[in-house]
């Protein structure tokens, strides 16, 4: 299997909240010299905007009509990831617990999904020498030619413990969220049919950037873009 866009070599990994997804998509994109893609971001930033905005997330239709009007920005450094709406940094106010609870509405509406997909598709085909996106549908919807997809998935316990605290939440608040959630991301969770599961539940983050980064380096072909490098980071926690 070789390089799956004229971008370069494209990794998909898909699972739910707290599997560990963002810091191992990273520590793979860093270990392989590729760039980044955090499309959970962009459903973020648009609930951000909406909020802001004062739209009703029960307004199905009003949150179709607002879907393209701001600007969303993602870095792809995996060094320096960022989010911007209309120009402003608002990496930090994307994680609260607001939007992590309400996300889920927006993320379903299909003319939300319309749009942030392709602006996502957009990003990974610009993406030299490569990148690793990370979500919920990357390799059954966004980018389903992608050279390698990995499923990343842990016990419920474990993925809220990893993020128990983190919103000022108890671990059965941030267990109750996060099955809640879960409910209403299933219909884009599915696992494609040719990805690799991997369960990080006992793995540290070392272990599940080694499995990626070795699978990115058996299913390319020799000579491909990939770097020799190594992700120093034996033991760190793993966050989504």
């Amino acid at each position: 299997m070789g390089i799956s866009t004229p971008g370069g070599l494209v990794i998909a990994v898909d699972g739910p909240s707290g599997s560990g997804k963002s810091s191992a998509s990273r520590g793979a994109a860093v270990a392989l010299g590729l760039r980044y893609l955090d499309t959970g971001a962009t459903y973020r930033a648009l609930t951000w905007w909406l909020i802001s905005r004062g739209v009703d997330l029960e307004d199905r239709a009003s949150i179709a009509g607002n879907a393209a009007t701001p600007p969303i920005e993602v870095s792809t450094d995996p060094n320096d990831p960022w989010t911007r709406v209309e120009g402003h940094d608002v990496s930090a106010q994307i994680r609260e617990r607001e939007i992590s609870t309400r996300v889920s509405a927006v993320a379903s509406v299909p003319e939300v999904r319309a749009h942030l997909i392709h602006l996502q598709q957009a990003i990974i085909a610009a993406a030299l020498p490569g990148i690793v996106a990370e979500g919920r549908d990357i390799g059954t919807v966004v980018a389903p030619a992608a050279a390698v997809k990995v499923f990343l998935t842990a016990a419920s316990t474990a993925r809220a413990a990893r993020h128990a605290g983190d919103q000022g939440t108890s671990l059965t608040q941030t267990e109750a969220d996060q099955d809640r959630r879960d409910r209403l991301d299933a219909a884009q969770s599915a696992m494609a049919h040719d990805a690799v599961l991997i369960d990080s539940t006992d793995m540290t983050l070392a272990e599940v950037i080694d499995q990626i980064t070795g699978l990115a380096r058996e299913r390319t072909l020799r000579g491909s873009t990939v770097a020799d490098s190594t992700f120093a980071s034996t033991g760190r926690k793993l966050n989504d």
